[in-house]
């Protein structure tokens, strides 16, 4: 009897409290019905009360629908889900093979296609990639071990637990990381790893009181031997001709701090160096933070206008080789990891698949290939994708997105909002605490071991024993016909036509 009544009184405590949710959720319904009518910003709310918000809600919601059950595997964009399946079997250093064919499209106009040769390098005679020198007139050069390196994403549009576990991850890998334009954070040198330190428009990390580069700023920064290069960053693909934004909302305490700037505002840089007019000023501006430093320096730009990088690389000609900068970071013209103006994103800039051949050829021709290294960013987040851009005629790779990949990013598409659901790009400490900086840190290293492995299981494949001796002989593109024609012959080497000094 106990029980019956014990059962019958918790049937009766349901009822009321589905009928109380009842009455709440109509009341609730009544309301949104008198403000949706009244209101006058949105006609579908105003003609279709209540219901009408359901569009908006659907229209949010769209983008993860299509992602886990409407897309198929190469049509999600920017990155589909094959390259972000590959980053994440890398990350978990899981089996990278798979059945029953290729589901690439091989016939689409722009596709590479290797050339695998008839009698391959045995494993035995395979060999690693070794270092590459870059500053060979600075007092202290640096002898870079690895060609694939992580780009710039600066502390403030990443979270203090994905910084720590890129860094730790880039010292367990032996491979450098770009600071990006926020200025350098402990958490960047907490790792050990190899840094790059980037010089934004802003000058954030390097800055005086009035925002103007500071010498003595840049010394501490120089003194710190896990810093190898200083990267001035002209542009970058996701908004050439604009400079980084970073809203308040992540502009905290320790940001403002590190950046030299106030908490809590919209930290907007300049659009371009103020002090750097022309490709005289920047020539002079390398060699200035060179000789204060005494490490490599070179700069990060967007392809636009080919004219004034012609100008820039014949003054390097008349000047002489020693006043030539040590790298020029190539980024493409088709995005990146934060904020930016969807016009910029979308129109402005280059593609790196047009303008990495065009930059090389143009260092090459005034005998600058071995002075200036060539550092290829942009969308280059799997083997094929780097294997292409080495025999395109870069030196080195640098991503961004792929290890943001490798850090468990799903594509939300919330990188600019603060609320992103993996932690990576918020500094919402209870979305923070889902990244673990010490699980993280492996998972970077092993995208980056597995990446560069599969890049030499490609030279080998293709006949040469190391990934820098891949060359455009060892590449067809596909063209519009659907039939390949070989990269040397659709994208020729010229001539080297000047001798620098």
């Amino acid at each position: 009897m106990f029980y019956m009544d014990v059962v019958a009184n918790t049937l009766q405590l349901l009822a009321t409290l589905f009928v109380i949710a009842l009455g709440l959720i109509a009341l609730a319904g009544a309301v949104m019905f008198v403000i949706d009518r009244t209101q006058t910003q949105d006609a579908v709310r105003r003609n279709y009360p209540v219901i009408g918000r359901f569009r908006k809600l659907f229209t949010e919601l769209g983008e993860f629908f299509r992602q886990y059950f409407f897309a198929m595997d190469r049509e999600e964009m920017p990155f589909n889900r094959a390259q972000r399946d590959w980053v994440g079997r890398a990350a978990d250093d899981k089996d990278n093979t798979i059945a029953f064919g290729s589901t690439r499209n091989l016939n689409f106009s722009g596709t590479p296609i290797f050339v695998n040769a008839a009698f391959p390098p045995l494993d035995e005679q395979a060999t690693k990639t070794q270092p590459l020198l870059i500053g060979p007139y600075c007092r202290e050069p640096y002898d870079a071990p690895s060609f694939f390196n992580i780009s710039g994403m600066s502390f403030g549009a990443l979270s203090k637990p994905a910084v720590r576990a890129l860094s730790q991850g880039a010292k367990n890998a032996n491979i450098w990381m770009n600071t990006g334009e926020g200025g350098m954070s402990q958490h960047h040198l907490d790792g050990g790893c190899d840094i790059v330190f980037q010089i934004g428009t802003a000058k954030y990390g390097v800055r005086d009181l009035e925002g103007s580069l500071s010498d003595d700023k840049l010394k501490e920064a120089a003194s710190h031997p896990q810093v190898k290069m200083f990267e001035l960053k002209m542009a970058q693909g996701a908004k050439p001709g604009k400079g980084g934004i970073l809203p308040g909302g992540k502009v905290t305490k320790e940001i403002a701090n590190i950046r030299g700037i106030p908490e809590g505002q919209d930290s907007i840089s300049p659009n371009r160096h103020l002090d750097i007019a022309n490709g005289k000023d920047l020539l002079n501006m390398i060699g200035h933070i060179r000789e204060v430093t005494g490490k490599p320096v070179g700069f990060k730009t967007v392809m636009g206008d080919f004219n004034a990088l012609a100008d820039f690389l014949d003054m390097v000609v008349d000047r002489g080789i020693e006043s030539a900068p040590d790298f020029i970071t190539l980024d493409g013209g088709d995005g990146g990891t934060g904020a930016a103006p969807m016009p910029l994103m979308d129109i402005i800039g280059l593609p790196l698949r047009e303008s990495l051949l065009i930059v090389s050829d143009m260092i090459y021709e005034r005998g600058l290939r071995g002075r200036i290294r060539l550092v290829a960013s942009g969308k280059l987040i799997t083997p094929s994708d780097v294997a292409w851009a080495l025999a395109a005629g870069a030196d080195f790779i640098t991503c961004a997105r792929g290890f943001m990949f490798s850090l468990g990013c799903i594509q939300a598409l919330k990188c600019n909002k603060n609320t992103c659901p993996t932690g990576i790009t918020t500094h919402d400490k209870r979305l923070q605490h889902g990244l673990v900086p010490e699980t993280k840190s492996v998972k970077v290293a092993n995208y980056a071991k597995n990446l560069i492995h599969e890049v030499e299981i490609i030279a080998h494949s293709v006949g040469v024993k190391e990934p820098r001796e891949i060359g455009r002989r060892h590449v067809r593109i596909v063209k519009s016909s659907g039939v390949s024609i070989p990269l040397n012959v659709f994208a020729p080497r010229p001539e080297i036509r000047v001798s620098p000094k």
